[in-house]
């Protein structure tokens, strides 16, 4: 008799301290709000070498491009005679960052322009009209 009380209390406890965490965890979920990134004004561009780039223009090519404002260190990319990077478009443009870097290094270079196709093409991968893009949408809406 004395063991069934103690099963029954612990087991009372152990649901009162479940019921807790959970109201917890629905109070976090209902009142986060969605995190704010400054960072939607980044942009990828490109400029294209016509000769080769060796391991030590590589390196003064980052450096130089480091220097610029708009640009970070981690978001440089030099592979294939092409350097690949990020910039914010609020603070610079490709075209600024293009003839700064020529003032910087005599290079033999040109900015990549993407053809008039191309830019008018969707990036999204997913089919906008598809069950599970329109599923993970209200999902998204109903959490933020």
């Amino acid at each position: 008799m004395k063991t069934n009380k103690i099963i029954k209390k612990g087991l009372l406890i152990l649901s009162g301290i479940f019921v807790l965490f959970a109201a917890i965890l629905l109070f976090h979920i209902i009142t986060a709000k969605p995190p704010v990134y400054d960072t939607p004004n980044l942009q990828v561009s490109r400029i294209d070498f016509k000769s080769d780039i060796d391991s030590l223009q590589a390196r003064k090519i980052c450096a130089d491009l480091r220097s610029i404002k708009g640009l970070t260190s981690d978001s440089i990319i030099v592979k294939r005679n092409v350097v690949v990077y990020f910039h914010n478009n609020k603070i610079t443009n490709s075209e600024k960052v293009f003839n700064e870097l020529m003032a910087k290094g005599r290079y033999d270079a040109h900015r990549y322009i993407l053809p008039a196709n191309l830019a008018d093409k969707e990036v999204c991968p997913m089919n906008q009209n598809s069950l599970s893009y329109r599923l993970s949408q209200k999902i998204n809406r109903f959490f933020n």
